[in-house]
């Protein structure tokens, strides 16, 4: 059977998610990038746990996993699907996955998989960049507005003095007047 060409940088991308505050990529699509059988892969993982700790891989739980069915189209319990909960593998996870597989397939294809990773790195540092001059600039047009606003206010106050009509002055009283 021929190996499939490695997928390129924005479809590996498309299949990174985010579980615990973390970009992972789940078992299944990366053992298929690497070209083996998810539970080769499983089993290579399994037979190096040293190199697999808690910030490289984790296994997701029944409630991530729930959600995560619910939100992509996956086969029911009991009818060729998982049997199993899934493996999350961290960026740093995904290459060491890479190093104990031995296949030339899984070291060409950990080079698009960290390209991928870096990418939407790169991506996500953009939009809080964004983000954050976006900020900046609501700060400063609200000051700016702030700014009209009691301008505006001064100039409705003098627009009043002077289209009020003046008091008439005051005149004096006719005649003897004492002051008590």
């Amino acid at each position: 059977m021929p190996e499939p060409e490695p997928r390129s940088i924005e479809h590996i991308a498309q299949a990174i998610l985010f579980l615990r505050g973390q970009k992972v990529l789940l078992d299944a699509d990366l053992a298929a990038l690497y070209g083996v059988p998810t539970r080769a892969l499983v089993q290579a993982v399994k037979r190096n746990p040293e190199r697999f700790p808690a910030d490289f891989m984790f296994q997701m739980t029944s409630a991530e996993f729930a959600a995560w069915r619910s939100q992509s189209v996956t086969s029911k319990r009991g009818r060729g699907g998982r049997r199993y909960l899934p493996y999350a593998f961290t960026e740093h996870g995904a290459l060491m996955a890479a190093s104990v597989l031995h296949s030339p397939r899984a070291v060409e294809v950990s080079v698009f998989v960290v390209r991928a990773f870096v990418q939407l790195r790169e991506m996500l540092t953009g939009h809080r960049e964004l983000a954050a001059r976006l900020d900046e600039l609501e700060v400063r047009l609200e000051q700016k507005l702030a700014r009209h606003d009691r301008s505006i206010s001064q100039l409705i106050d003098t627009l009043r003095q002077l289209t009020s009509p003046p008091e008439p002055p005051k005149k004096r009283p006719i005649g003897f007047v004492t002051d008590e």
